[in-house]
């Protein structure tokens, strides 16, 4: 899974929400391969949701192409064990995520004809908690 090999700092402030309604900026087009899959909808994706979809691409492309993963998980989100009284500080990093925006290109491929390419990115979509859409690189 995809996780940060060093980090600046362990904990994160709680952040105050989601993108607000905002468009990604940054990753809005396909950059790297012929085909993508951009995000329609804003969420937190972990990175076991972005492993589950990368092994759902790779199973069904088998050996042809070559798959980008456009972002990566590194905002720390911590949990408390249960039955935890309030209080005695922030608890342990549980788990990465990364805050993917309307219009973020997800995952990005080449080397594989668009019918194929467009059934791994269905595979994959289900994966993820954002609602997704084919683009082609213009």
């Amino acid at each position: 899974m995809l996780i940060p090999k060093k980090v600046k700092h362990r904990k994160w402030h709680k952040s105050a929400g989601m993108s607000g309604g905002s468009v990604a900026t940054r990753t809005h087009s396909v950059s790297f391969g012929s085909f993508g899959l951009k995000s329609t909808t804003a969420s937190w994706v972990t990175s076991r949701q972005l492993e589950a979809s990368r092994r759902a691409i790779m199973r069904f492309i088998r050996r042809g192409g070559k798959v980008w993963i456009r972002i990566f998980p590194d905002k720390p989100i911590t949990t408390k064990g249960l039955a935890v009284p309030m209080g005695k500080g922030k608890g342990a990093v549980d788990h990465y995520v990364t805050n993917v925006r309307p219009g973020t290109v997800i995952f990005e491929m080449d080397g594989v004809d668009e019918a194929t390419a467009r059934e791994a990115f269905r595979l994959a979509g289900h994966k993820l908690p954002v609602k997704t859409k084919f683009v082609v690189k213009a």
